[in-house]
Order: structure tokens, then sequence, then C-alpha cells
């Protein structure tokens, strides 16, 4: 019954995304903690890759649940027997400050310096800008969800899935990036 449950899950989640796999990922001009602007996707072309975006507080809660399992599938590098195993792929977590939160940009950076794992950092991009374009391109429903989605090396949309982190959803991003 669980497992009928996760996958019914799973597809709901894919499905409510469905409509902007295979379009390419809008422009997006964002920056790092130190202020250093990063285009995607251009800054992504030629690796698959995986990016998160969130637009509220409790969007970026639930954006925050993947930094760690994602860290250790995709960024973490292993030594070793594993070390052939390892993933070559660019990741972005990508909190959005639109509107009147826009102003809140310096703040957040401040904070995710003293907050965030620094090896993290470098994965952190911050957005400050118009959010109905990216609404509209990339299908946002509801606010208070972080969005994925995976990009192929040429910046088009292959996978997307939306919510809080769930092994189920990191086998799926796995699967495609695979």
């Amino acid at each position: 019954m669980k497992t009928l449950l996760l996958v019914l899950l799973a597809s709901v989640a894919i499905t409510s995304n469905a409509q902007v796999v295979g379009k390419m990922f809008p422009s997006m001009e964002a920056e790092t903690v130190e202020d250093k602007k990063v285009i995607l996707p251009d800054a992504a072309k030629g690796k698959f890759t995986l990016v998160g975006l969130a637009y509220s507080k409790k969007s970026e809660d639930e954006l925050n649940s993947w930094f760690q399992p994602v860290f250790e599938k995709f960024i973490q590098k292993t030594s070793g027997v594993l070390a052939g195993f390892s993933y070559d792929v660019n990741v972005y977590f990508v909190p959005m400050f639109t509107g009147v939160n826009a102003a809140a940009t310096g703040t957040a950076k401040r904070k995710a310096i003293k907050n965030i794992d620094p090896q993290l950092l470098p994965y952190v991009l911050f957005y400050r800008g118009e959010l109905k374009p990216y609404k509209e391109a990339l299908d946002f429903e509801k606010k208070d969800i972080p969005y994925f989605f995976v990009l192929d090396e040429t910046g088009k949309i292959v996978f997307a899935t939306s919510g809080k982190y769930t092994p189920a959803k990191m086998s799926q991003v796995e699967d495609v990036i695979e």
C-alpha cells in the first residue's frame, strides 16, 4: 500500500510539471553569495543540471530539505572504490526574491554565509527580479513549494518535480541524469 501511494504521489508530481518538459529553461540572471553573476541555463550548458527554485519562505524551507541529499549524491567527491561512480552534473539552488522581498536579498546572502555549509554555498544562487516570466514559463502553481528541473546539456528541461525532498523524487532525478 505504501509503495502504491508513493508511486501515485510521484505520478502527480510529474504530471503537474509535465507541460514544461521539452521546453528550454528560461534565461535567469542570479548571483552567488560573493555577488558573482551567473546566467542560467548558459552557465550550465555542456552538463546535466539540477535547478531548484523557491519563491516564498515556506518553499525555501522545503528547498533546503534537498541540500544534504543532493550534496551527498551529486556534489560530494567520492574517493577509493566508489570514485568512478560519481556524477558530473551542475547543481543550483535558487531562492527567488521578487517584489518587495527583493530588498531582502542582501540579508539572505549574509544569513546563507552563516547558516549553510561552506561546501554547499557555491551551489546556492540568489535571484532578484520579476517572478511572472518564470511563473509562466515554468508553470509554477503554488508558491509554498519549491520546483526542481533537470536540464540536459543544452538547457532543455528533461524532468520536473516539486515539493519537499523524498527518496523517490531523488531516484527519478538520478534516473534522468543517468
